[in-house]
């Protein structure tokens, strides 16, 4: 029986599956090195994405939810997501990671089921917040859920890698000291990585990753510093985050003006052709 045909009968075809757990020791392996991740949002960019040379998919929270009308922040419905996981993890043939914001519910029951449902879907990893509503949660109750989170992944027999992400930076609510204390407290609740966005300053990354022992993620973007830089400084993750989209969302908007206004077709120029596009999909 096909993966897609168990899909459609409700079967979890890759929970403790030979696949799932050799995509999942494959991710893993991966951040031993630099693993850089042009996020994805549909299972159309994370096929162009893996085409093009991807070792391994992460999904974007935001670009999710702008796909599905929804603004980013927490206002995604958890179904809707779950069903574009099980999409992007149906053509993906590489480790699948799923942004699940700050888990889907505030009580330990709904981000275990959470976890249980993302791995049931295919993926391998996850990035679970410590902010929610535009504030930091206390410490120890941030790492308490990534230990919920942890116990979940154990309990469905898959090695899932944790990337508990702490806002910080991006909130201006911890310094350095702040970010590295959180930092050990996640590892220390059953973390695999630390991802830091609002941080690309070189020496800043730096002085993170000599003291964080464990694989750092770096959001990137538009003026940010090139992967090559960031590896140097230590980080061994890199992500694009919400910007692939945003670009590819302004291209679209460029081309129907152009097209409205102009009646012409230049940016409409060198994109994949319906055969190229329609190769991608078994």
């Amino acid at each position: 029986m096909s993966e897609t045909r168990e899909r459609e009968k409700g079967v979890p075809s890759n929970v403790g599956s030979m696949i799932q757990t050799e995509r999942a020791a494959a991710f893993h392996a991966l951040h031993g090195d630099l693993l850089v991740l042009p996020n994805c949002w549909d299972a159309a960019s994370a096929a162009v994405i893996e085409h093009a040379g991807a070792k391994a998919l992460a999904t974007s929270s935001a670009a999710v939810a702008w796909s599905l009308g929804t603004r980013d922040g927490n206002m995604l419905d958890r179904g809707l997501m779950l069903e574009h996981l099980q999409r992007i993890c149906a053509v993906a043939t590489v480790p699948v990671s799923c942004d699940v914001e700050s888990g889907f519910g505030d009580s330990a029951a709904d981000l275990a089921e959470t976890t249980r449902l993302v791995i049931e879907a295919g993926a391998v990893g996850v990035n679970l917040e410590d902010a929610l509503s535009g504030a930091l949660r206390p410490v120890e109750e941030a790492a308490d859920r990534v230990r919920v989170v942890r116990e979940a992944a154990d309990a469905a027999g898959v090695n899932l890698y944790l990337n508990a992400r702490t806002d910080s930076y991006l909130l201006g609510a911890a310094d350095f000291e702040g970010t590295v204390a959180r930092a050990v407290a996640y590892l220390g609740a059953g973390a695999s990585g630390i991802f830091v966005p609002g941080v690309t300053d070189l020496e800043e990354v730096a002085r993170l990753t000599a003291a964080i022992d464990a694989p750092v993620n770096i959001l990137t973007g538009p003026g940010a510093p090139a992967v090559p830089a960031l590896k140097e400084a230590g980080a061994r993750r890199v992500s694009a985050g919400s910007s692939l989209a945003g670009a590819i969302f302004g291209h679209i908007e460029r081309a129907t003006r152009e097209l409205l206004e102009h009646g012409t077709y230049d940016e409409l120029a060198g994109p994949r052709s319906w055969g190229e596009m329609n190769g991608l999909f078994a």
